[in-house]
């Protein structure tokens, strides 16, 4: 893989771990609304944890992305030299 993939899979890993984080603050804002819908306020304990682990997975995923290509980026710098 040329060092312009690489990088812009790095940057696809910190966009990840954006979006994950994101997610973490949003919950707050949107669950309130949730309740309101009768459908889910049932399972709200449910749509809690559904919404955790999406932030969680893609915080771990971007972060797996990140740290792969970075290792993948400095094995092949230090192979180069």
């Amino acid at each position: 893989m040329d060092k312009s993939k690489i990088h812009l899979q790095i940057v696809w890993g910190i966009l990840l771990v954006l979006a994950g984080v994101g997610v973490f603050f949003r919950i707050p804002q949107v669950i309130p609304k949730i309740k309101t819908i009768e459908h889910f306020a049932s399972a709200i304990g449910f749509v809690y944890f559904c919404f955790y682990l999406l932030g969680f997975l893609l915080i771990l995923g971007g972060a797996r992305k990140i740290f792969a290509n970075y290792k993948k980026l400095t094995s092949r710098e230090t192979n180069n030299e």
